[in-house]
């Protein structure tokens, strides 16, 4: 029989794994089978820059956690090992650098992923990726409001112009 103190780390465990998974806006599965230390260390420290939590977990573990959040649709993807990226507020981020990383090295397998409590496949994961950063998209959005403004005012400009061609 097991231990209680046993039982109850392993409890404590799927809490926090639990949590992770209700507090990330993006999470994202992948199989790290055959990356080298040098390129895990190197998607690790770019995920670290992004402010992208990287763990390798047990499938057990896992499964706990997607019962207790009821997101029991993952249970598929989690076979063999697993690596999970939990991502902060850019939902973007954790997709766009796995797959970039995945694109240069063939060993790391994307596998599924969880956005904003919705379970996704790969497909969705690389249409993820694809998408600008948030401060892209912010970007993008403000160039799109000015513009209206931008033309008005080269046109108010080229008829002044104008008028002081003809005076």
């Amino acid at each position: 029989m097991a231990n209680a103190k046993v039982i109850q780390a392993k409890q404590e465990a799927v809490d926090v794994v639990t949590a992770k998974l209700q507090g990330s806006v993006t999470t994202v599965i992948a199989d790290y089978r055959g990356l080298n230390v040098a390129q895990a260390t190197e998607l690790r420290k770019q995920l670290r820059e992004a402010g992208i939590e990287f763990q390798v977990l047990k499938n057990s573990l896992l499964r706990r956690a997607t019962a207790a959040t009821g997101l029991t649709d993952l249970d598929a993807v989690l076979t063999g090992p697993t690596a999970v990226a939990f991502g902060g507020e850019d939902a973007v981020a954790p997709a766009k650098i796995l797959n970039d990383f995945a694109k240069k090295n063939d060993a790391l397998k994307l596998k599924g992923a969880v956005v904003e409590g919705k379970v996704i496949g790969v497909d969705e994961i690389k249409a993820l990726a694809e998408l600008p950063s948030r401060d892209g998209l912010l970007s993008m959005l403000l160039s799109v409001l000015q513009a209206p403004v931008r033309n008005f005012a080269l046109a108010v400009k080229a008829v002044a112009e104008k008028e002081d061609q003809s005076a």
